[in-house]
């Protein structure tokens, strides 16, 4: 199968007005809007959306999604998950707005994924600076998830969906504490990480420089979001990018992010990184928030849309001993 990058995420908020004027705050670009949800674009993103805000009465995450070359890659994926056990549903053309035929799984870490081939197209707004607005986000670029055992999960991603790693982490013992993995030729499309899942911790949008992060916090901070900056402006070590966190009005987590590099090259060799070294998570900048490290958003059953029971890491859970 040919997964291309990840492509699209759905969230569900509680207040969907709440929702859309930070959103909005942030440069989002409104594909269509109702009372029940939101659909959500970057500036360059010739598609209908990337992010879907859903009203329901508690914050989780629908799924997290991908887009594969065709749809016999979807029928081949399909049958790669039955086969291994793992809960399949089918949405059929239409059902979900702007997309095509889309697959759904619940992976081996409890993760709800979503592959689909085919999504409506839009208008590209790259060259319409007059609508550029506060972060002026300009494409989904990754997701960061924790699981209760990366080892494993890391395996699974690399041989049988055939993702390449570029960057990760390991622990005194050399456990493998952290992997960023990637199909498309940047440093990742999904972050595993040691931690109580399974949870997304954040999704990644790309932005083109950092002064489009400083004027994010501005703007934020003159619409009274001050207090939703988690973390940042500042560089991770690892994978070079500037960076910003941000947290929704439900608390799930965004980062605004641009900074990082090409890993198309075949002999690219993966960069290892210790837990503990100080200029992994940061480069430069303040050191993370306890509630970084803490929280994310929980994940629903793709078969039952009820939330994923929480699980210990394999690994003990710790902050890295420099922060300490």
């Amino acid at each position: 199968m040919n997964i291309i990058r990840a492509a699209r995420a759905v969230l569900h908020v509680t207040d969907l007005e709440k929702s859309k004027a930070f959103y909005e705050a942030l440069g989002f670009v409104e594909t269509y809007a109702d009372d029940h949800a939101v659909y959500y674009r970057g500036l360059e993103e010739h598609v209908h959306h990337s992010l879907v805000l859903k009203k329901k009465r508690r914050p989780a995450v629908e799924c997290i999604s991908f887009k594969v070359m065709s749809e016999e890659d979807l029928d081949h994926l399909a049958d790669l998950y039955e086969r291994a056990g793992f809960s399949v549903i089918w949405i059929e053309k239409g059902k979900e707005m702007g997309m095509g035929r889309t697959l759904r799984v619940q992976d081996l870490s409890g993760l709800p994924i979503e592959f689909f081939a085919e999504m409506e197209s839009k208008e590209r707004l790259l060259q319409r600076y007059d609508l550029y607005k506060g972060a002026k986000v300009q494409r989904i670029d990754h997701f960061n998830c924790q699981v209760t055992d990366v080892k494993q999960v890391a395996h699974f991603f690399q041989e049988t969906l055939g993702f390449k790693c570029s960057e990760y982490t390991v622990d005194d013992s050399e456990n493998l504490w952290a992997i960023w993995l990637h199909r498309k030729p940047n440093v990742h499309d999904i972050a595993i990480m040691n931690g109580k899942g399974p949870r997304l911790h954040h999704i990644g949008f790309w932005v083109k420089d950092a002064m489009n992060i400083i004027d994010a916090c501005d703007i934020l901070a003159a619409l009274g979001y001050g207090d939703q900056i988690e973390r940042g402006p500042g560089r991770h070590g690892l994978s070079n990018a500037f960076f910003l966190y941000l947290r929704d009005p439900d608390g799930h987590r965004i980062e605004l992010y641009n900074g990082d590099y090409l890993t198309s090259d075949p002999d690219f060799k993966p960069i290892r990184w210790h837990l503990n070294d100080s200029m992994r998570q940061t480069f430069w900048g303040h050191a993370a928030p306890d509630s970084w490290f803490e929280e994310a958003s929980e994940v629903l059953d793709v078969k039952t849309g009820k939330k994923i029971p929480l699980q210990e890491p394999k690994l003990q859970q710790k902050k890295p001993e420099f922060m300490i």
